[in-house]
């Protein structure tokens, strides 16, 4: 066992009648009276998971640690403070109790030869559960080494499958004499156990024996193997405090608990905290005492909850009781949005569709394999101040998963996944980035536009198919980032321009834009009344005074985050027909609308509205119809969707025809005009702005916005060039 370095005798009897002390006979005699009578109303619980096991051939047995604390609690505290000794009497309890299920009537087979039960049972494997509290990686301290340890986190890599040998049949060169060597588990190089130097059997009588040095070899096609598998842990994100790095914990699993997990799932392992000699320290003589600590699994629990927050395993009869009430309270949709982000004035229907997000629409799988996505994703484009980061700070507190990132400081690799080499086998393997790691929750991205446009590219098919696929080192897999994005960006000039068409205003291409399916183009509008009312919100946030009516019936963060998880494991609504027949003519009407406004302005609209846009507004209905527990969606679900839709991404296709022009208006009046200036200011020549605002807008009637336009795109152009802050215009070239 590893553990057994301190610098003391360590016996583990092996037969009960055998050692020094009688404590380890004693205590494997009182483990295996827990197996065979342990038992809870009728059944035998533990010998009854034993037959079934055994009738399964499957040599493992979970064991509850609360039924050892019920049945004996010294014991159950001996296995807690000493696992490492424990755990081979526990499993030799459980291996005596196989025997006498499986061979009633052969002898316990504890002298003599080996009875024929001991010859066909393996060993037994205990696998380990308990309600200990949870304990998080940055208390993993000296003193609770060799102690058992309950630790949440996600699974980064999961190491390919090796064999370690438990008994080697070694082999004389000379004499051919056979030596059974038992080796002892460990993380490093299988215990470093090292071969008997002499040949140890004894010489025929009458022959002398002349065996060399060093004379056994191993025959590994008699040898006795299982398998490990070496795990890296990290601790989830959410309990990492500010300005650190995630801590990472190497975990050895044995047997039955190889190849339960994948990268990226979330779990809570139960285990031996202990240490091995790393090769790097074993290279060096100068600090032999020097380890590396590692976790020997002893039990694994996949994490279902979606969240590592302790007291989070499911939901209790109570807490369903008070989301059923929740969901059929009054004006609950109403109440939720204006929960989200309270402190943030105003932008109810920004709110209204990051509640969309949180709760998400149904996933669906077609018979022929494809699937729908059903998450959401919100662009949120617009002026600086305008409170953008802060929705995405608070939806990263409030998803149950979730994972915030900035624009300029992630790449391609860090947002899907990166091909690292192991140091010890020199193998490749993969690691998840930040769409893999929060599967299954939000990723936030601030600074959208700051991206460099190839680690843009990467998220495309995240965002569609909700698939990464990789291609990189000689590995292709595909890895699951079913995930929402909230994303924040500014315009290309840092503010929203009025007076040019989205497309000069939005610099992403429409393949980015057509995967997103709400798009908001949030404003500075200058309102002295809005302005005040803004300005007396936040006097009173940093005063702490109540505003009023906007905190009554506000849901707290915690509730809405067990709220949102209960809701997206309960309920996936489907269209009603009377619901997907509204839907498919507004789905018409609105291109027809799209239509016109692109044929007005004659040019394509940088926001497109295709397929991708109906299935969006399907997920928002199927949203709002989750967020009520409703099973099916109805047509008020339908009319609220259209309506968010249509301020939104709507919106965004007709901004910019601004002063009642349409934009092919524009275009012909900004052609007049400047062939009226190039007229009318030869090169080198130069006139003060009001006088062209005197004679082309009060005395030609032309409009300020087409004139402002002209001189924009004249100076772009390098004709005129402006000095004295915009008011002197010189000609400068042809």
């Amino acid at each position: 066992m590893s553990g057994f370095d301190a610098n003391r005798v360590f016996s583990v009897s092996v037969l009960p009648h055998q050692g020094p002390g009688d404590a380890p006979a004693a205590i494997e005699r009182s483990l295996y009276d827990f197996i065979q009578g342990f038992r809870i109303g009728g059944g035998f619980r533990y010998r009854d998971r034993l037959r079934s096991s055994l009738l399964a051939r499957q040599h493992v047995v979970e064991v509850d640690l609360r039924d050892l604390v019920v049945y004996n609690e010294e014991l159950a505290q001996l296995v807690q403070e000493k696992p490492g000794e424990m755990l081979p009497l526990l499993e030799s309890a459980l291996l005596r109790s196989a025997r006498q299920i499986l061979h009633p009537l052969s002898g316990p087979g504890i002298d003599g030869a080996p009875s024929v039960a001991e010859r066909e049972i393996p060993d037994i494997q205990a696998v380990l559960r308990s309600g200990m509290n949870m304990i998080q990686f940055r208390d993993l301290t000296a003193n609770t080494l060799t102690h058992l340890v309950r630790l949440p986190g996600i699974v980064i890599s999961a190491s390919t499958l090796s064999s370690r040998a438990t008994s080697l049949h070694l082999q004389c060169k000379s004499c051919r004499s056979t030596k059974i060597l038992p080796v002892p588990g460990g993380m490093g190089d299988g215990g470093g156990s090292s071969l008997p130097r002499r040949c140890e059997a004894e010489a025929l009588p009458g022959t002398t024996k002349d065996c060399p040095m060093d004379p056994y070899t191993i025959m590994h096609d008699r040898s006795r193997f299982v398998d490990q598998q070496s795990i890296k842990l990290q601790e989830a994100p959410d309990v990492v405090p500010v300005g650190e790095l995630p801590r990472h914990m190497q975990l050895s699993a044995e047997r039955y608990l190889t190849g339960k997990v994948v990268p990226g799932s979330r779990v809570i392992v139960t285990g031996i905290y202990s240490t091995y000699q790393s090769k790097k320290a074993r290279g060096s003589a100068s600090a032999p005492a020097l380890r590396t600590p590692y976790l020997r699994v002893l039990g694994l629990e996949l994490d279902t909850s979606l969240a590592t927050s302790p007291g989070s395993r499911g939901f209790t009869a109570e807490e369903e009781e008070e989301f059923g009430e929740i969901s059929r309270s009054e004006g609950l949709y109403e109440r939720f949005c204006r929960s989200v982000a309270p402190s943030i004035f105003g932008n109810l229907d920004i709110k209204k569709a990051i509640a969309c997000l949180l709760f998400g629409g149904s996933k669906k799988i077609l018979p022929d394999g494809m699937r729908l996505r059903g998450d959401i994703n919100v662009l949120l484009l617009g002026d600086p101040g305008t409170a953008k980061s802060q929705l995405l700070k608070f939806v990263e507190k409030v998803a149950p998963i979730s994972v915030y990132t900035s624009g300029k400081g992630s790449s391609a690799a860090g947002l899907t996944a990166s091909v690292q080499r192991d140091p010890q086998t020199r193998e490749f393997f993969l690691e998840g980035g930040a769409m893999v790691l929060a599967d299954g929750g939000v990723v936030c991205i601030d600074e959208f536009d700051k991206m460099r446009d190839e680690d843009r590219v990467a998220i495309h098919e995240a965002m569609e198919q909700q698939t990464i696929s990789i291609a990189k080192a000689g590995i292709t897999t595909i890895l699951n980032s079913r995930t929402s994005v909230l994303a924040a960006a500014n315009p290309v000039f840092g503010r929203y321009d009025d007076m040019k068409s989205p497309g000069e205003n939005i610099d992403f291409q429409t393949t980015i834009l057509s995967r997103f399916d709400m798009i908001f183009i949030v404003k500075d509008e200058h309102n002295e009344l809005r302005d005040r009312t803004i300005a007396k919100h936040v006097m009173n946030i940093h005063m702490n005074k109540p505003t009023g009516q906007e905190t009554i019936g506000e849901i707290d963060i915690d509730k809405m985050k067990r709220y949102i998880a209960y809701v997206k494991t309960k309920c996936a609504p489907r269209l009603s027909a009377e619901a997907s027949e509204i839907l498919s003519s507004h789905f018409v009407a609105l291109r027809k609308q799209v239509q016109q406004v692109e044929r007005d302005n004659d040019e394509r609209s940088s926001i497109p509205i295709t397929v991708r846009q109906l299935e969006a507004i399907i997920r928002i209905s199927e949203s709002l119809a989750k967020m009520t527990l409703t099973p099916s969606v109805l047509p008020h679900h339908v009319t609220e969707a259209i309506r968010l839709f249509k301020f939104s991404t709507m919106d965004a296709v007709q901004a910019g025809s601004a002063s009642g022009l349409t934009r092919g208006e524009l275009n012909d009046e900004v052609e007049k005009i400047e062939r009226e200036v190039r007229r009318r200011l030869p090169i080198g020549w130069s006139t003060s702005y009001q006088s062209l605002v005197r004679e082309f807008v009060t005395q030609q009637g032309f409009s300020a916005h087409a004139l402002e336009r002209t001189l924009f795109v004249m100076e772009k152009r390098e004709i005129i060039r402006f000095s004295g802050q915009k008011k002197v215009i010189h000609r400068v070239g042809v």
